[in-house]
């Protein structure tokens, strides 16, 4: 049996069918943006993108953790 996806990745396949750009595409947004600070980042995507913030939350939270970990 599979276990369910949690924390910020379980909102990928919303934020995929919403704003119909792959979670990559967003990922890559973030880590190509001057920006550092979460909170800077997650209002730049909803100011910019028209995300939600749930939303901008998960997909900044996610792709810096995977920076911190490199």
């Amino acid at each position: 049996m599979t276990d369910a996806v949690k924390g910020p990745a379980s909102y990928f396949p919303s934020i995929e069918k919403k704003y119909g750009r792959p979670i990559a595409e967003w990922k890559e947004l973030i880590s190509s943006s001057p920006l550092v600070k979460h909170m800077e980042l997650v209002n730049w995507l909803k100011s910019e993108h028209g995300l939600g913030h749930g939303h901008a939350n998960a997909l900044v939270a996610h792709t810096l953790a995977e920076q911190a970990d490199k």
